[in-house]
């Protein structure tokens, strides 16, 4: 499980990430339980989970500062994104909630900046506000997350609105309406899918088919699950506060699945017959 050996997903400027990272959503909210999620980060860039997502949203700022914490002397190693909350999204907001995430991240730059949804304010401010950023070497690149196709073309229709680089979304073997619509339209216009939630918060773990599969590769549920995400191509964040449950996560890099584990998949979690609104949690 080196971390020379984890597989890698390209941008759209040909930069390669590691396609297995680790999100944050729900860490630094439990002081009992610091230590743990500190080590469990630490031990994921060890292994090569060196894209690590997080959000203002996220504990008020506590997962941010878990996460600067967490990188401390080692900064350079990770490919960091955070994420501007709607309500925060116009021209200046958008800059200082940056500014702020930077602050408790420890950081002078996030790799990748997103906006976490859309809100009330004109994706024109955003775009305006990621601009300033970019200006100011503040973010190296941004994106969005929860754009469905009509919003990604709306604001890829926009003046500097095709440099989005990545649109994260909802994705994993229970929720695949994106297959049918997004996905495809993020392969031709080249922008990188990202998934959270790739096991579903652990909700995954107990279907049978899924254990099934899993069983017959000697592999984990949730390795199983993961490796089906990666094999889309599309980049996956699972959370995980645990340094057992980040060495688990890290062996779906080296699962591959054969075809008749792919059909078993596809039967206990048919993709999409039509358009299917775009799902968040």
């Amino acid at each position: 499980m080196s971390a020379e050996s984890a597989r890698t997903i390209a941008l759209p400027a040909g930069e390669e990430i590691a396609a297995l990272g680790q999100g944050t959503w729900y860490l630094g909210e439990d002081p009992a339980r610091r230590e743990q999620e500190i080590a469990a980060l630490r031990l994921a860039v060890d292994l090569g989970m060196t894209v690590v997502d997080t959000a203002e949203m996220y504990g008020d700022g506590a997962a941010e500062e878990l996460v600067g914490e967490a990188l401390r002397g080692r900064r350079e190693e990770v490919f960091l994104v955070s994420k501007v909350l709607p309500g925060h999204a116009d021209r200046k907001g958008t800059v200082a909630a940056c500014e702020g995430s930077l602050r408790r991240l420890r950081t002078e730059r996030l790799d990748l900046y997103l906006l976490h949804w859309r809100g009330r304010w004109p994706l024109e401010e955003t775009l305006a506000g990621f601009t300033d950023l970019m200006e100011a070497e503040k973010i190296r690149q941004w994106g969005v997350s929860n754009l469905d196709v009509a919003d990604m073309a709306e604001l890829t229709a926009l003046p500097g609105g095709d440099a989005a680089v990545v649109d994260q979304v909802l994705y994993n073997l229970s929720r695949r309406g994106i297959e049918w619509d997004l996905l495809p339209w993020c392969r031709e216009a080249g922008v990188t899918a990202m998934a959270y939630s790739p096991i579903e918060q652990g909700r995954l773990l107990k279907v049978e088919a899924l254990g099934a599969v899993a069983r017959a590769l000697g592999a984990t549920p949730a390795q199983v699950a993961l490796a089906w995400v990666l094999e889309q191509g599309v980049a996956a964040i699972p959370r995980s506060g645990s340094p057992d449950h980040v060495r688990e996560n890290r062996g779906a890099v080296d699962l591959r699945l054969p075809t008749e584990a792919l059909d078993a998949l596809d039967e206990a979690f048919p993709p999409p017959s039509g358009p299917t609104p775009l799902e968040m949690l």
